[in-house]
């Protein structure tokens, strides 16, 4: 059942790629919207039979691989997973529709997206570390290609860097993960028996630091980001619709899954620093984000500031800042999305993304106003407008780690009110006022521009003002990801009775 959602795209890709004769663009589009919409619909039959209350793994299938290896192609999806599985079909089938008809090269740039797909669908449901590995690394290489052909002026260096920092990512992750086993003095990477084994405080430090530094690039978290304004300038409006919606997520998952999951012990002890870490990844995010003048490379930096949101909630690992956690990366991958969308579709139609050069494209004759108005409706979701998801899943995260740090999360309170600046900032420049001459004349947005937007802002208030039906799936497995304790409230043990000596 798990396995369709990775092999329908996998052969949708190798028929695509391989079928002999010529195949139009507009026929290759849709042969591969009707593939990964049909993965996507599976994903929420998937979600429909899924059991809330139940959390443990679901719907395991399991087979011997490489025994040698002690790898076996283990999948399962739990309440961590399965959201992030059906964001992942959503837009996917966003990003082929919204992709140019007359894209050059098609029957390949579809299937590395198909491709692309796959490799994060079987991340997600991997239940084996290394086959987790092996999934994580496969994203890899469609990307690349992606930004590298389809990019823009600089797509080489661009591709080249993402890359290289992926590469490492990946080496740390393999090293950790080896690690584990080898400690462990199991001859298998299943998760299940490694999660329940219980290594010294030492040897633990020593893996989660490489788990930390290699999805910290992924996530990614400052001073490991540098590689994400770069990819997302000069990658296509649906590739950047995928690298931020979807493949930040294998990052912050990773951290959850494989950080918490397997070094809780450590994870209580490195707690402190990672909630700086937090801090300083969301107020550089949004002071950064300030400083831009490119509609693309601002959204990009206030996607670092909103990775540190979870990276805070995490660290507290008390129930409601991981069920916020979840909530955000679910808020993030359709707020994100929305607003590529939307400076997609304004680059497209003016020329250019530099604020200094746009404004009054809400004029309501000869702007943008429809994608002006979704744009705002993605802005004020990221700012955490209460009725937007955005608004519940930063709310969760805050009141759920400010007992654990109270310092920290104010200080990561002050990064919201940072994206209110530089988002209030970019409107006002570039929506409201007289529109600019440099951009008058302006062609025709077609309805079909417009869906995409509109859908993602439909689903944005929906899951703002109906939390429950995003939080029921997922609050039984994120409360059982932690001891009945909060991990991190006590890391100094406090002194008892028993402990003191009566003269």
């Amino acid at each position: 059942m798990l396995s369709a959602l990775i092999w329908m795209p996998l052969l949708g890709a190798a028929i695509i790629a391989f079928l002999p004769g010529n195949i139009s663009a507009k026929i290759t589009r849709q042969v591969s919207l009707a593939i990964i919409l049909a993965a996507f619909i599976w994903s929420l039959v998937i979600a429909i039979q899924f059991s809330p209350e139940n959390n443990s793994q679901q719907f395991i299938e399991s087979l011997p691989w490489i025994d040698s290896l002690g790898l076996t192609y283990s999948l399962g999806v739990d309440g961590l997973s399965l959201p992030l599985l059906v964001l992942n079909g959503l837009l996917t089938c966003i990003a082929i529709y919204s992709t140019d008809k007359e894209i050059t090269r098609p029957r390949f740039y579809y299937s590395l997206v198909l491709l692309l797909n796959a490799g994060v669908s079987g991340a997600f449901l991997a239940q084996d570390l290394l086959l987790f590995f092996l999934f994580y690394e496969l994203e890899l290489v469609p990307l690349y290609f992606l930004i590298a052909i389809w990019g823009g002026a600089r797509r080489g260096y661009a591709a080249i860097k993402f890359l290289l920092y992926t590469t490492v990512s990946g080496i740390l992750l393999l090293a950790a993960f080896l690690g584990v086993v080898w400690f462990s003095g199991y001859t298998s990477f299943a998760y299940e028996p490694l999660r329940t084994h219980n290594l010294p405080l030492g040897t633990q430090l020593l893996l989660l630091g490489a788990i930390l530094v290699a999805f910290g690039i992924k996530i990614p978290l400052v001073p490991l980001h540098t590689w994400l304004p770069d990819a997302h300038v000069e990658a296509s409006t649906p590739i950047s619709v995928l690298l931020a919606g979807v493949l930040l997520k294998l990052g912050t998952y990773g951290l959850l899954r494989f950080g918490l999951g397997l070094f809780p012990e450590a994870w209580q002890n490195l707690a402190p620093s990672l909630a700086i870490w937090a801090v300083v990844s969301v107020l550089y995010g949004a002071f950064t984000a300030i400083a831009q003048t490119d509609m693309k490379k601002m959204v990009a930096y206030s996607s670092i500031a909103h990775m540190g949101y979870i990276l805070l909630g995490s660290a507290a690992a008390t129930p409601l800042s991981l069920l916020g956690c979840l909530y955000q990366m679910i808020s993030h991958g359709l707020i994100s999305a929305l607003l590529f969308i939307s400076v997609g579709v304004v680059y497209k139609k003016t020329g250019t993304r530099d604020i200094n050069l746009l404004c009054g494209l809400l004029n309501p004759e000869r702007g943008l106003p429809i994608i002006g108005s979704l744009m705002i409706a993605g802005v004020m979701a990221s700012a955490g407008i209460p009725g937007m998801i955005g608004f519940i899943s930063e709310f969760l995260i805050f009141r759920g780690s400010f007992e654990a740090f109270p310092v920290e999360t104010l200080l990561c309170m002050i990064g919201t009110g940072l994206t209110s600046v530089y988002f209030l900032l970019l409107v006002n420049r570039v929506f409201f006022g007289r529109l600019s001459e440099k951009v008058l004349d302006l062609p025709q947005v077609q309805w079909s521009e417009r869906i995409p937007a509109a859908i993602l802002t439909g689903i944005i208030i929906l899951f703002g003002i109906v939390p429950s039906w995003l939080g029921r799936w997922t609050e039984a497995t994120t409360t059982a990801m932690i001891s009945p304790q909060p991990a991190i409230a006590k890391i100094i043990p406090a002194v008892t009775v028993s402990d003191t000596k009566i003269p």
